[in-house]
């Protein structure tokens, strides 16, 4: 059996217009923020009264410990 040329075009046609149906649209993944980012942030949250000493330096030992 074989194709029609008209069938065969559209067949080209539709495949060829695939791609003009994608979305340009970049997505990225959340970037996670490095061991010296969170470090410079938690220090940040101590500094403007949000973590008392003690939760700072818990969670600065914790932060620390998890790259050893």
């Amino acid at each position: 059996m074989k194709f029609p040329t008209s069938m065969a075009f559209l067949a080209v046609a539709a495949v060829l217009a695939l791609p003009a149906c994608s979305s340009t649209e970049v997505v990225r993944a959340p970037v996670e923020a490095t061991i010296g980012q969170q470090l410079i942030d938690l220090k940040s949250a101590f500094n403007n009264g949000a973590l008392s000493r003690s939760e700072y330096d818990s969670q600065r030992r914790r932060l620390i410990d998890s790259v050893k």
